[in-house]
């Protein structure tokens, strides 16, 4: 059985204002399984739902039409088994980087001892080992990323939901933090499920690129991504395989922008 279920899906927004009520809609019948320990990448232009998909599955907001299953059960609302990685760094500014990864287990009641073990394991994870009393404001752009993501590992969730993490990072860094949450997907053995508008981004990372429409979004194809692991960067993106990849997923790229 998959551990998401998406099933036919739909939602749409409504907003009142002076001028009366205005509805749009993000996404339309939206199908998707995806399965345990799957690396799954939403590909898709902006503005098309890839969000409002991720965010319904974390259950933040609730369909207006269809339902989404995670352990055959429908999402009522958020959980534990699901930890967001926003694409706006959130941390807490007046926690530092430990209090901020233990968030998660302070909310859950996990004792003291057990709280520093673990946060101890997901920072050095990230490679932050050292900067544990560093606040958000003393650190980087991509090593406050890099607390983003051990603070939902912390919480050791089932489903990692990544919500185009790396899109304000420069090219360097992006490329290095890539690397790293393969490096982190490979042995935590999470199902991910992360969004990107970047074609290259996509085939680095996932199993399946899944490529959505234009507003109101709707899965218009999928591509197994058939590349060994692991991927070394510079490597396999300058393979022949990457390339032909690239290029058949832009092309319908390209016929989802030229509906726009």
């Amino acid at each position: 059985m998959p551990i998401v279920e998406i099933k036919n899906v739909s939602h749409t927004f409504t907003k009142q204002s002076s001028g009366g009520i205005t509805e749009t809609q993000a996404l339309c019948e939206v199908n998707l399984d995806v399965e345990r320990d799957e690396f799954v990448v939403m590909l898709g232009p902006s503005g098309c739902g890839k969000t409002t998909l991720l965010r319904l599955i974390h259950g933040l907001i609730k369909p207006t039409q269809g339902e989404i299953l995670v352990e055959g059960k429908p999402v009522k609302g958020p959980g534990m088994d699901r930890a967001y990685v926003f694409q706006t760094i959130n941390l807490l500014p007046w926690r530092n980087t430990f209090d901020n990864v233990v968030l998660g287990l302070d909310i859950k009641g996990v004792p003291e001892e057990e709280r520093v073990v673990i946060a101890e394991k997901y920072i050095d994870m990230v490679g932050l080992s050292g900067f544990e009393n560093h606040y958000p404001h003393e650190l980087s752009g991509g090593m406050q990323q890099r607390v983003g993501i051990a603070r939902a590992l912390a919480v050791d969730p089932d489903i990692l939901l990544m919500d185009e993490p790396f899109g304000y990072l420069d090219a360097l860094t992006r490329m290095s933090l890539q690397s790293e949450v393969l490096e982190i997907w490979r042995k935590q053995k999470k199902t991910c499920i992360f969004i990107t508008h970047d074609i290259d981004e996509s085939i680095f990372l996932g199993d399946r690129v899944v490529l959505m429409s234009c507003r109101p979004g709707k899965i218009t194809e999928t591509f197994p991504i058939d590349l060994p692991r692991p991927r070394p960067s510079h490597d396999i993106r300058n393979t022949p395989e990457f390339q032909k990849i690239r290029l058949t997923i832009w092309e319908k790229l390209k016929e989802e922008l030229a509906s726009m």
